[in-house]
């Protein structure tokens, strides 16, 4: 039976629990360590595999796109400062579909980044101590190996935990000196690269060597999404920095642009320190140096392939950050997914008690259960490669929601206090959309194809337990329904042959893409129809006004597989990416257009007006002392 209202009231008041005592080097300091984690010791190869020298301007290209990603949110998250934010702001503008979609787009992606973070230190001690027998070659791709592989990397999950559960001060505090060391190391190997520099991995092998296109690919698919997102970590804890209106729009656009430095300096340094005989492949093949000798640790062998004592003396120390530096990413971004899961408790997609919060003021519950499913990316066969596109297209997607947020919130809630307002909204916020949207397109089709398959198999969830939940629909109803539609959705997504896939091939007696699409797309229509005819006026209102989303991942499917980073490529660069801008343009106003004023969002900012009247209140005095 639904609950009775007093009990389904999201308790907003959960946020005073937290405590602000974050400053800005903090915070700032926390978000870089996320962005210079396994990406750095990675990215560099990928990225030079999948675009040759034009990989650097898929660099610039990418910290424009995301610059331009953040803008909508520095003025939200500094006028809402909340932890676990990216997940909450949906639902306060656009109601209960919305929100579970974002949020657990956001989430499955985040659940899965300390994982990642373990899985490359293991892949990088694997390759310098093949003795350990920690990796082992799965379809032509490094993976953990059972069980010192496996083992090694829980271990390090449950460090991850034990640091974050003594709150958030001693999280912010270690990582301050860490991250020190997280920005000398990349720049130091940078300098000593130029040492053993051959401009003629520039000139002699062709520039853009790998089409025009791969440069925009490259951006999803080689890391340097994956890497430059992690801006969001402001975000995440933006309920506990004790200057919000400062710390985070600062914090914000410092954690993409320093790391972008260091990333570019990295990029041409490694293109020209390429020994194509040590890597054992032919010269300036470009597309080989994935699978190559120095797959599982490039700059530590870039270093190593010189003939200068100094330089090969320096790889020790880089295999020492190759321990630190995803480490220590690793423990951020499970304090990060704590916070996550916290917010989606607030609105009620995960249980209250995800709301708990120990002595050093940690939502603990939250993290326990973060924790535990991070532990199941480790089965059966754990890849960084594998994992990287997948989590860069889950968190873009989310990220896109702050654009759509933004003129919501200036149209229904005008009295929110804005430390930092956003000018130009009607050119940056539609910018800022179109740039999430094409990132996730160039994720390519099989990466898009397994996010949808999770994302709408999570559907049944809003249908089942949130709506009821509310007291929307009835619990039998929504049961019932979800339950069926369920089924329907496993064994379509079983007969489509896509789910899980990793190369441009459906397993063998699948459906048609066309009957596959077709159906896929009506199932999840029916599903989403049949909620709004059973459920009561609330239950519609929050229902339809999500439908502009289910419209843009129903849409963009089709034109990613019959586009220019899909199977069948009908389509040259740049026809397909055009008209995934036209279809996100359509969704973007209708998004804008569906936003609401919902229940719970007068009292957020009646909260947040309190919050800064007493701030100010505090500081009159202090201010009247020092006179």
């Amino acid at each position: 039976m639904p609950q009775s209202p007093e009990e389904v009231v999201p308790d907003h008041g959960a946020d005073a629990r937290l405590r602000r005592t974050m400053t800005l080097q903090q915070v700032l300091f926390l978000a870089i360590s996320g962005q210079i984690g396994s990406g750095w010791l990675f990215a560099t190869l990928y990225a030079a595999g999948a675009a040759g020298p034009a990989a650097i301007i898929s660099w610039l290209l990418g910290g424009a796109l995301i610059v331009v990603m953040a803008l909508a949110w520095m003025e939200i998250g500094a006028a809402l400062p909340r932890s676990g934010a990216i997940v909450r702001y949906p639902y306060l503008t656009h109601g209960g579909l919305t929100g579970w979609l974002m949020g657990f787009s956001y989430w499955i992606a985040n659940v899965s980044l300390p994982a990642i973070e373990a899985i490359a230190v293991i892949t990088y001690m694997g390759s310098a101590f093949p003795s350990l027998d920690m990796m082992t070659t799965k379809d032509g791709v490094a993976v953990l190996a059972w069980p010192g592989g496996i083992l090694a990397g829980l271990a390090l999950m449950v460090f991850f935990y034990l640091i974050n559960a003594f709150g958030v001060r001693l999280l912010s505090e270690t990582n301050r000196w860490v991250t020190w060391w997280k920005i000398l190391v990349p720049v130091t190997t940078f300098v000593l690269l130029l040492f053993v520099f051959n401009s003629d991995n520039y000139t002699d092998y062709g520039f853009f060597s790998q089409g025009g296109g791969s440069v925009f690919s490259a951006v999803a698919t080689a890391g340097i999404a994956f890497t430059m997102t992690s801006f969001r970590g402001v975000l995440d804890f933006s309920g506990e920095v004790s200057n919000p209106k400062r710390t985070i729009p600062l914090g914000t656009i410092g954690c993409i642009l320093i790391p972008l430095a260091i990333y570019m300096a990295l990029q041409v340094a490694f293109i020209g320190a390429i020994n194509w005989g040590d890597a054992g492949i032919k010269a300036g093949d470009w597309g080989a140096l994935n699978g190559s000798n120095w797959g599982e640790g490039p700059l530590k062998h870039a270093l190593e392939a010189s003939s200068m004592a100094a330089l090969g003396a320096f790889a020790t120390v880089l295999l020492m950050d190759a321990i630190i530096s995803p480490g220590a990413a690793g423990y951020v971004f499970l304090g990060a997914t704590a916070r996550v899961g916290f917010g989606l408790s607030i609105h009620g997609y995960f249980p209250r008690v995800f709301q708990k919060t120990n002595k050093h003021g940690i939502p603990w519950v939250s993290m326990v259960f973060s924790f535990l499913v991070g532990c199941l990316f480790f089965a059966p066969a754990p890849s960084w490669s594998r994992l990287a596109g997948f989590i860069s297209a889950a968190i873009v997607l989310s990220t896109l929601m702050g654009a759509v947020c933004l003129p919501v919130l200036r149209k229904y809630a005008p009295a929110l206090p804005r430390p930092f307002t956003l000018r130009a909204p009607g050119f940056w916020c539609p910018a800022g959309f179109l740039a999430s949207a094409a990132i996730v397109y160039w994720s390519g089709y099989t990466t898009l194809v397994n996010l949808t398959v999770l994302i709408f198999a999570a559907l049944a969830v809003y249908g089942a337990h949130y709506l009821p939940y509310r007291g929307w629909i009835t619990h039998r109803t929504g049961v019932t329904l979800s339950a069926v539609y369920l089924a329907a959705w496993i064994y379509v997504s079983d007969k489509g042959g896509w789910f899980l896939a990793t190369g441009d091939s459906p397993a063998p007696g699948s459906w048609p893409f066309p009957v596959y699409c077709t159906v896929s797309s009506v199932l999840v229509a029916a599903y989403c129809a049949g909620l709004w005819l059973l459920s009561g006026e609330q239950g519609r209102l929050h229902t339809s006004r999500g439908f502009w989303l289910v419209f843009l991942l129903l849409a963009t499917l089709p034109l990613s597989y019959v586009g220019e980073f899909g199977p069948q490529e009908y389509m040259s660069f740049p026809v397909g990416t055009l008209l995934e801008m036209g279809v996100s343009l359509i969704a973007y106003y209708w998004g804008v257009a569906s936003g609401f004023a919902t229940d719970e969002l007068p009292e957020t900012v009646a909260q947040e007006v309190a919050r800064v009247a007493e701030e100010k209140a505090a500081e009159k005095p202090l201010a009247a002392g020092a006179v």
